[in-house]
């Protein structure tokens, strides 16, 4: 880059109650370490908004002052949205009606972690290529089938743009300012965060089940995958056995060696799981849930939800349900 921009692009962006102040901190660390660049050029501004013009308080404590509440924006500004946990009740009417008539504008926007989830509510991200952090991915895709729900660090489709959250949104701000200023700026940012290897957009956010240090044996990492890739329509044991080439009895033992656990009860830790971020994080019934974790009888899997998380699935609040089913009315 041989001179400084005329005027610097500037970023607003919205803290919900409960965000993840690691993921925000990374995003707007990207945009202040280009300010301190050797060229003394001032690439980027940014102001923080809240609802209520208050401080934001992060999931774990952080006070974080802003500048407004809902403002006006500018069309040149780029909005991006930061939440975490409890992203459905921070999406509040008044926020959610915000942030359709500003992207009306024609503004870039997108979202930090479970802020998809938020850009969801507001219906501004039907049909496009999106992420969030792994943990709200299946709730999405049960309720917006026509957007594809990536499992990388970051997505970007046209002018919306979308990020796991945590650390993954460095890697979404560094490419921003790489597409900004060029790939010199993005690199000298990227060095001062001590940030050496900067990760492609496509990486997936979990650690592969390959790289976990207590799970060594081939066999048994055929068998957890293949768990995870039937949870609606789960195998028997004595099937996944089959397809890995073992003896039931040979695969019990494995999951005994390394995990301490069967077969049988890992999956339907797997299979639980899935209904607590269902029932948390949409409108489903209780029933559809069930159908959709693979349980035959409903009496069945409560007992199992009870069991497993100290009372029945009823008693899981999902934070947007009532807003979402006003939203599709």
């Amino acid at each position: 880059m041989n001179k400084c921009p005329e005027t610097p692009k500037t970023y607003a962006f919205l803290l919900l109650p409960g965000f993840s102040p690691l993921g925000f901190s990374c995003a707007l660390d990207c945009l202040s370490l280009a300010n301190h660049h050797p060229s003394g050029c001032k690439f980027y501004d940014w102001r923080l908004i809240s609802e209520d013009g208050e401080p934001v308080t992060s999931y774990n404590g952080v006070r974080v002052e802003v500048n407004a509440a809902l403002p006006n924006l500018d069309r040149n500004e780029t909005l991006i949205v930061c939440a975490g946990e409890n992203a459905g009740r921070s999406s509040t009417k008044p926020v959610v009606n915000w942030l359709r008539r500003e992207t009306r504008k024609g503004m870039d926007y997108g979202a930090l972690s479970s802020g998809t989830y938020t850009l969801a509510l507001a219906g501004l991200i039907g049909g496009k290529r999106v992420t969030t952090h792994w943990e709200y991915k299946t709730a999405l895709a049960e309720m917006l089938p026509d957007v594809i729900m990536e499992d990388t660090l970051y997505s970007v489709d046209g002018r919306v743009f979308t990020s796991a959250g945590g650390a993954a949104s460095m890697d979404l701000m560094l490419h921003r300012v790489r597409e900004d200023y060029g790939q010199d700026i993005a690199t000298w940012v990227a060095d001062q965060m001590v940030y050496t290897v900067p990760r492609a957009h496509s990486q997936g956010q979990r650690m592969s089940l390959q790289s976990r240090p207590e799970v060594r044996n081939t066999k048994l990492l055929m068998a957890m995958q293949i768990m995870e890739d039937n949870l609606e329509d789960p195998l028997r044991p004595d099937g996944i056995a089959d397809v890995v080439k073992l003896s039931t009895r040979q695969l019990e033992r494995l999951f005994a060696r390394y995990l301490g656990t069967s077969p049988k009860r890992y999956y339907l830790h797997l299979r639980l799981e899935k209904a607590r971020n269902l029932l948390r994080q949409t409108d489903l019934s209780v029933t559809d849930v069930c159908v959709a974790c693979g349980f035959q009888s409903l009496s069945h899997f409560s007992k199992s939800y009870r069991v497993a998380f100290g009372h029945p699935p009823g008693m899981e609040a999902s934070d947007g349900k009532t807003l979402w089913a006003e939203k599709t009315k």
